[in-house]
């Protein structure tokens, strides 16, 4: 049985989408939408081609900075964008948890809630 991710949407640009996990925790397939510029489309597009087939815990390593590398490198004003897109995969993640009825929290050291904590998640942002 494959599972969806709900859509989260991150900084009002970004969401992951139309997502399977199977029952072992292996991303079947994961999509994108993007609101934004060429880099917010690019790096979306990468961080899920590089989850797709890893498990959970796996997708969960994955960093602004490893989806950046993998462009080639971004330019500094548009490093935001690959925040975005590891912050998108990491909520939608947790949403996967919460609906598993796991507190996230506990996998990802907070609920992925940014709206409502705060939280700067993206503190090795280079």
């Amino acid at each position: 049985t494959a599972y969806d991710i709900m859509p989260r949407l991150v900084g009002s640009e970004m969401c992951i989408r139309d997502s399977k996990v199977s029952d072992d925790g292996v991303i079947e397939d994961v999509k994108f939408k993007t609101f934004g510029c060429g880099a917010a489309i690019a790096t979306s597009s990468m961080a899920t081609e590089m989850v797709k087939g890893k498990t959970l815990e796996e997708a969960l390593k994955l960093t602004n900075k490893a989806v950046a590398e993998a462009l080639d490198g971004l330019p500094p004003v548009k490093m935001h964008c690959s925040v975005l897109a590891e912050e998108a995969l990491r909520s939608a993640i947790a949403d996967y948890y919460k609906r598993m009825g796991k507190d996230p929290a506990e996998i990802l050291g907070c609920d992925m809630d940014c709206a409502a904590c705060h939280h700067e998640h993206d503190a090795h942002a280079q």
